[in-house]
């Protein structure tokens, strides 16, 4: 920024995201390669969206994956009032789902970052994939080339720190009070699976990680006595 004199402070976050949040994360899902994966990390998705009542962000990192899984949850149940980025104006869904009951809201792209949506409208968000950018996007391309030039891999110094960032966005948006509570859904099983995802979980706040559903039913019961 060409500032070279300047004070600076860090400061630690408000929230007690031990107490706050709780990461699950489904078992036995396919690969995030899988024609199946979006139907049964759907299907994984159903008993945590019945004890959360809806109120649920579910982001995805494609259209693709965020239609399918409407279409999905329409022929499933008729529990929730169902809400999909592109029906209308992201003002107005953002607003629709903060007044209706067990909503349940399917979004890309924008909908990861700058959404605020605080108090108990908000307490379960999914998302589906880690959010590594398209190979075949042109600017990532460029910038993979450039770190090819000087050596670098481009998986370690690009692809990778963007992804955690962009992950980091999609999660800040299940505890944005100090009053808020929530249980955070990632699906993909690179997570766990690969050693990059180590990298992903020491980058997200500390929070209580489980894959059996009595632990988000223990935090959901907790929460709703307090």
């Amino acid at each position: 920024m060409g500032v070279f004199e300047y004070s600076s402070i860090v400061l630690g976050s408000p929230f007690d995201y031990r107490k706050q949040a709780l990461l699950y994360h489904p078992e036995g899902l396919p690969s995030v390669k899988s024609e199946e994966y979006t139907q049964a990390l759907m299907q994984a998705m159903l008993p945590v969206l019945a004890r959360s009542g809806g109120r649920a962000f579910l982001l995805f990192t494609s259209y693709r994956a965020m239609n399918e899984a409407a279409q999905f949850l329409k022929a499933q149940t008729k529990d929730y009032a169902l809400f999909v980025q592109g029906q209308a104006p992201k003002a107005q869904l953002l607003e629709e789902f903060r007044v209706a009951r067990r909503a349940v809201l399917l979004a890309t792209a924008s909908f990861w970052e700058g959404v605020d949506v605080r108090g108990q409208a908000l307490v379960c968000v999914m998302i589906d994939k880690l959010p590594f950018s398209a190979p075949s996007d042109p600017v990532a391309k460029m910038r993979h080339e450039l770190l090819q030039q000087k050596g670098l891999s481009p998986f370690m110094h690009d692809s990778l720190p963007q992804a955690v960032i962009a992950l980091k966005q999609g999660v800040g948006r299940l505890i944005r009070g100090e009053q808020d509570y929530g249980v955070l859904v990632i699906g993909d099983p690179r997570l766990r699976q690969m050693g990059y995802g180590k990298i992903f979980l020491e980058s997200l706040p500390a929070m209580t990680r489980t894959t059996k559903l009595a632990v988000i039913e223990r935090f959901f019961a907790f929460h709703e006595k307090a």
